[in-house]
């Protein structure tokens, strides 16, 4: 595993990588940030494209992301993560939307759960889905950065 991080207009990012692609990228000014296992070499190499992309993504030039991927999770978890990428940027869905896309309506809370679980911000756009009272609910990341990120976006609460 190989991990970098660099400044961003929401704080230090972290992106980690593996032979398959991106594993983890996560705010580290955040109230939960990843930590580092011992383990893991830091190299820039394997996380330089997604730093180009995010960083593109922050000044307004990038809209949809073009990288491998290699979140770890359960199936249910990859199933949500699934549905995350195909949120279109610049819009938002609620969870109970997500739960009715996987053909469980009462799944709002599990889908809640999985998004929390996301590996992989941004990328993965768990920051689009809100409550559906349209109201801003938890974030990894906390709140003022999923704030930051819809505004960047355009998406008005």
């Amino acid at each position: 595993m190989y991990y970098d991080t660099f400044d961003s207009p929401v704080g230090e990012i972290i992106v980690v990588a593996n032979d398959e692609g991106i594993c983890n990228i996560d705010f580290q000014d955040s109230p939960c940030p990843l930590p580092i296992d011992p383990s893991w070499q830091q190299n820039p190499e394997p996380c330089a494209e997604a730093k180009r992309q995010l960083l593109a993504y922050f000044a307004g030039e990038l809209k949809q992301f073009q990288l491998p991927l290699s979140p770890q999770g359960t199936d249910f978890q990859k199933s949500v993560w699934k549905i995350l990428a195909s949120i279109p940027y610049g819009q938002h869905t609620s969870y109970g939307a997500m739960a009715k896309q996987l053909g469980n309506p009462g799944a709002s809370r599990a889908v809640g759960m999985a998004n929390g679980r996301n590996p992989i911000s941004i990328v993965l756009p768990c920051h689009r889905v809100i409550g559906s009272n349209g109201k801003l609910t938890g974030y990894r990341g906390g709140l003022p950065i999923k704030t930051k990120l819809l505004k960047l976006e355009g998406i008005k609460l």
